[in-house]
């Protein structure tokens, strides 16, 4: 027998999801920046949960404290008192595999020729390794394996005379997802890539300074009054004058990531200009009408399948019940016990209510499947609490395709969809049916009409990727925030 171990939670216990990598916040004009960065990171903790930091500007130069860990970990009060500062951007990420180096940790910080500057990113450059080839030619020295960095070299080696005009220059030489905070010695800019890719909000605070976040969720938090979101193609500069908006690239089709609605997003967000509960519940209703069942009961996987299990007992008119509950005050490490416990990793996070489930016939509801595993363990454990039926219903169309746009996808050989039929993933997963909503009914639940051209990116569930070059065979790209 092996003896029990302590061992790191997300390492032992993966969640079968897509994992969005990043989230970033900014401040500006705030005598407790820090402490609202840190507020505005808290409340997006859900994007990254592997490492946070946040860069404050004092008048003379940048404090800045960056670490493995979650946020309330991270940011103890000695460490929030020493990022002194009217100014501050932060960021929480996953790391990719194998990436979990501090270096690669967030914000970036760095003294150029145009002054110190510090960089937070959300989303992912498609281009990186061409430009840092070029760049590396040209002499540049890289500090980090991060896609982020490019643009600090970008910035730093531009011979225009005056900051902005560099930024532009710099900018349109990204191809790619970009959600950016850039925090100068006077001004704050919010700045997001020309397809929109990654969500970025802007806000005013109750004193009159301005915020920019990944999701309104911060806002909430802080107490600021939501201004809209940092339109594609444009950066917000926020100073000491006010705001004001420039435009540094042309119109380009709309493509924001369409599982930001699906899963990523907290529910109480608007994303896009649309509240995420609204979707996630319509995705629901549609799944119902798509793809109704016989069944007694309607249980979601907690916490993700929760919304749209929701609108689907809505529309189907089936009672919803918390079947599955789920443990929320699990640490990042736990101790494993010396005998194999099977499924022990789900059994950890879940446990279902046998008094209801027993001799039920089931609709499992669950926003997306990946691999197939988690799916898998989780109805073995409803029928072995005396499900008489089992039917898994998913609130997104088979995801078949990687993103290359900022979230940290397995291969497409892992992904149980791109390989397997639909009745196959039945058979392994084990429930008596299984139906995936459309691609048509996901737009649908998001806003947009049928006929509409479509804002959203859906590639992951395609394999058509919205800029040049990508595609399922070849693809050259840096995961985002290494």
């Amino acid at each position: 027998m092996k003896p029990s171990a302590a061992l790191n939670l997300t390492a032992a216990v993966p969640l079968d999801k897509l994992r969005e990598e990043c989230g970033i916040i900014g401040i500006f004009g705030h005598p407790e920046a820090s402490k609202l960065a840190y507020l505005g990171l808290y409340a997006q903790q859900h994007r990254g949960q592997e490492a946070a930091g946040i860069a404050a500007w004092e008048g003379q130069g940048f404090h800045l404290h960056r670490s493995l860990g979650q946020v309330a970990e991270i940011f103890t009060p000695a460490v929030l008192a020493r990022l002194t500062g009217e100014n501050a951007i932060g960021h929480t990420r996953y790391a990719t595999a194998g990436d979990g180096a501090l270096s690669n940790a967030q914000p970036l910080r760095v003294d150029c020729s145009k002054g110190p500057l510090a960089l937070a990113h959300n989303g992912n450059l498609v281009n990186a390794s061409a430009l840092r080839s070029e760049l590396e030619a040209a002499g540049s020295i890289f500090q980090t394996t991060s896609d982020t960095e490019v643009l600090l070299h970008l910035l730093a080696r531009s011979r225009a005379a005056d900051f902005e005009t560099a930024l532009n220059e710099s900018l349109v030489r990204l191809e790619g997802a970009f959600s950016l905070v850039l925090l100068t010695r006077n001004a704050l800019y919010a700045i997001r890539d020309p397809r929109g890719f990654r969500p970025l909000a802007w806000g005013k605070l109750e004193n009159g300074g301005w915020t920019a976040a990944s999701e309104t969720c911060a806002f909430d938090l802080l107490g600021a009054e939501y201004g809209g979101e940092v339109e594609p193609g444009t950066w917000r500069r926020f100073d000491s004058h006010g705001s004001a908006v420039f435009r540094y690239a042309p119109s380009q089709p709309s493509r924001h990531c369409i599982f930001e609605h699906v899963y990523f997003s907290r529910p109480d967000s608007q994303v896009f200009g649309r509240g995420v509960q609204a979707s996630r519940e319509e995705m629901g209703r549609m799944l119902a009408r798509e793809a109704p069942a016989d069944a007694d009961l309607i249980v979601p996987v907690p916490d993700s399948g929760v919304a749209a299990a929701l609108g689907y007992a809505a529309e189907s008119g089936i009672p919803f019940r918390f079947g599955l509950i789920r443990n929320h005050y699990i640490g990042r490490t736990f101790i494993e016990p010396s005998q194999q416990i099977r499924d022990f990793g789900v059994k950890l996070k879940l446990n279902p209510v046998r008094s209801l489930l027993a001799g039920q016939r089931v609709i499992l509801v669950d926003d997306s499947i990946v691999r197939g595993t988690t799916s898998r363990k989780i109805v073995r454990m409803i029928r072995n609490a005396g499900a008489a039926e089992v039917h898994m219903r998913v609130s997104c169309p088979p995801t078949v395709s990687p993103c290359y746009y900022g979230v940290d996808t397995p291969s497409r050989k892992e992904l149980i969809a791109a390989t397997q039929s639909i009745e196959q993933i039945r058979e392994y997963i084990g429930a008596d049916s299984l139906a995936y909503l459309s691609l048509a009914g996901l737009r649908q639940a998001v806003g947009e009409e049928p006929a509409a051209p479509t804002r959203f990116c859906s590639a992951c569930y395609t394999g058509e990727y919205p800029t040049p070059g990508l595609n399922l065979e070849t693809a050259a790209y840096g995961r985002s925030c290494r």
